[in-house]
């Protein structure tokens, strides 16, 4: 299925919609996550929670959005944190150079290159502004930084482009306080702001967005000493350098130099392993390695993991070993000590940096769960049952007769231990393809027998077999299909 149909699917069964949509001054590059959509993310992070937060013993923190002008003058942010846009002379609009140049004459310019060479590539291939077909004035760079007055006096701050900051300011306490021990992980989940030249294509580009964000802090001696490479080292991810993607496992791209180190290559493994359980079909993944010009400025080495869409491949997770960049760029500013023990060896630790976009990694997880059943009609949203949003419908055949009350006494009994969803209203069939549409993994039926015996229909949502359950086995059932692995 494709992009439009899963725009579709999201607008009609409540899982994401343009923010203030009714009014016409609605600024671009903000949506809104409806009841669907909240239920698929707060899945999908519990997930990311179990088989990274926790399998790794890593910390989690929940830091402010609003941080000092301080916190990214130190981080590089305000200098460095820019994206190149050209100017049309003639009708004022304004484009970002790399992707209208590669959109109009297919020639890829990292965003990080010269300015000259934007300009070089406009002149060379006679680009014109789309709108008008004027000329552009010289490329110059553009700061995404939100910035926030506080207070009367409006003192100067911003919204957080990225997450991690906090964790970075907040290392020393954390470390000391939660009794660290080097490697150490410490995660946070919420909201950045980047101040977007073109935000496009819904989730893809907002000005607004969820990130989930795990720096893990290391002593830059010990990289090839990792405790539990065993449990990845046969994992099998898929590696892109110069070529296309070559599939190895992580032992193998240590051994042959395609990932740097151990240290690497366990967290790379780690991750591949979390996005199988997610559903995303990882044949069409890549660890996309990052060459000088296309790395953030922060960055000695970076892997991009991406995934192939409909309208192309997506960067889902920026992985970044970003050596002692960010602590000893705070330690400087803030004349603060960020060195730590390291059993008898005081380090300035080094971070590897594993940053998920979780608004693009929804998408695609709609995109390749989404199935058009053309043999039944009807459209299916085969989502990992632990991730459907619903994990079952509970149905009455008809309201008469005493069913609507069994119904809705069976709910009753089962809404608080998964998450289901009564419906009494219009034909049976119309309503398994609601719940099919959302991704319900099972629809439970309620008819004339279920008075008689205590037994209700279960239907499955792939396979659409039903077959008589008792009423006293459904709790057990359901919770069982729908676990966490």
């Amino acid at each position: 299925m494709n992009y439009e149909e899963v725009m579709k699917l999201a607008l009609e069964r409540g899982f994401y919609f343009p923010s203030c949509e009714v009014y016409s001054d609605a600024q671009a590059g903000f949506w809104e996550y409806g009841p669907s959509g909240v239920g698929l993310k707060n899945k999908f992070l519990e997930l990311w929670r179990r088989e990274l937060i926790r399998r790794d013993g890593m910390l989690e923190i929940d830091g402010s959005q609003i941080m000092s002008k301080s916190v990214f003058e130190a981080s590089g942010h305000l200098g460095n944190f820019a994206d190149p846009i050209i100017q049309c002379t003639k009708c004022n609009s304004t484009f970002r150079a790399d992707r209208t140049i590669a959109e109009i004459s297919q020639i890829e310019i990292p965003e990080s290159a010269d300015l000259e060479e934007f300009d070089n590539a406009i002149i060379q291939n006679n680009i014109r502004c789309p709108k008008c077909k004027g000329d552009f004035d010289k490329t110059r760079k553009f700061n995404m930084m939100f910035r926030v007055g506080i207070g009367p006096q409006e003192e100067e701050a911003y919204l957080r482009p990225e997450t991690c900051q906090s964790i970075f300011v907040d290392f020393p306490r954390l470390f000391k306080t939660m009794r660290g021990k080097l490697p150490l992980g410490i995660a946070q989940v919420g909201k950045s702001f980047r101040n977007e030249i073109a935000p496009r294509q819904s989730l893809l580009r907002l000005r607004e967005f969820y990130q989930a964000e795990i720096e893990v802090f290391c002593n830059p001696s010990k990289l090839q000493e990792v405790e539990n490479f065993s449990e990845i080292e046969n994992t099998v991810i898929r590696v892109q350098t110069d070529a296309d993607p070559v599939s190895m496992t992580c032992k193998e791209a240590v051994d042959s130099g395609v990932i740097p180190n151990k240290f690497v290559a366990y967290y790379l493994g780690m991750l591949m392993e979390f996005y199988e359980k997610t559903g995303i079909d990882v044949t069409k993944s890549r660890f996309r390695k990052l060459g000088d010009k296309e790395k953030a400025f922060y960055a000695e080495v970076a892997f991009d993991f991406e995934v192939e869409t409909t309208i192309g491949w997506l960067e889902l997770v920026a992985c970044n070993y970003r050596s002692d960049y960010d602590l000893s760029s705070h330690a400087k500013m803030s004349k603060e000590k960020f060195e730590v023990m390291d059993n008898d060896e005081k380090v300035l630790p080094h971070v590897f940096e594993i940053s998920m976009g979780i608004d693009r990694s929804l998408y695609t997880i709609l995109e390749h769960s989404l199935k058009d059943d053309k043999e039944h009609q009807r459209v299916v949203l085969s989502l990992k049952p632990y991730l459907a949003p619903v994990h079952v419908g509970v149905l009455s055949l008809v309201k008469k007769d005493g069913l609507k009350e069994k119904t809705d006494e069976i709910y009753l009994k089962i809404k608080r231990k998964c998450d289901a969803f009564l419906d009494h209203s219009g034909a049976i069939g119309r309503r398994y393809r609601r719940l099919d549409e959302i991704g319900a993994p099972f629809a439970v039926t309620v008819d004339h027998q279920t008075v008689e015996d205590e037994t209700v229909t279960i239907r499955k949502r792939d396979s659409m077999e039903q077959s008589r359950v008792k009423i006293s086995e459904l709790e057990s059932i359901i919770i069982s299909d729908t676990s966490f692995p």
